[in-house]
C-alpha cells in the first residue's frame, strides 16, 4: 500500500490517512466524503465516514510475494475520479499485472457509486 501513496505527482490527492492509534488506521473523518466517495450523496458518504473498519499499520508496509496476477488472468476497473489510489497508479498497477482495463467515472467507492460498472466488468471477467 505505501508504494501506492509513495511520492505522488505534485497535482495527485493525498489519501487522508490520519496518525496510528493503538496500531490501526482511520480517514480522517471530516476528509472522507470528498476523498473516498465524493460521488456519493453526502448522508451515504458521512455513514461510510462514521463506520470505517480499522486497518493495521502493518497494511502499509506489506507485501505479497506472489501475486495471482502473474499467472492468472485479471481485469482491472479504473475509478477515474478516485481520490485515493490516483487513476495514472491504477493504470500503472493494471499495466503491470496485463489486466484487461475498464475505465468508469468514479470515486473509490465506485462499488457504491456504479455497482452496474462492477457487475459488468465481473460478468467480463467469468465469461472469459
Amino acid at each position: 500500500m505505501n508504494t501506492l501513496i509513495a511520492n505522488p505527482p505534485l497535482d495527485a490527492p493525498v489519501p487522508p490517512i490520519l496518525p496510528p492509534q493503538d496500531g490501526f488506521l482511520f480517514l480522517d473523518r471530516e476528509k472522507f466524503p470528498a476523498s473516498f466517495a465524493g460521488d456519493l450523496p453526502a448522508a451515504q458518504a458521512e455513514f461510510m465516514a462514521d463506520s470505517q473498519v480499522p486497518w493495521g499499520v502493518g497494511t502499509l508496509s506489506g507485501s505479497i510475494t506472489q501475486p495471482a496476477w502473474r499467472v492468472k488472468p485479471s481485469w482491472y476497473l479504473v475509478a477515474t475520479e478516485d481520490r485515493m489510489i490516483p487513476p495514472p497508479a491504477q493504470r500503472a498497477m493494471s499495466e503491470r499485472a496485463g489486466s484487461t482495463v475498464v475505465d468508469a467515472s468514479g470515486s473509490h467507492a465506485i462499488y457504491v457509486s456504479q455497482p452496474e460498472a462492477v457487475a459488468d466488468l465481473i460478468k467480463q471477467a467469468a465469461s472469459a
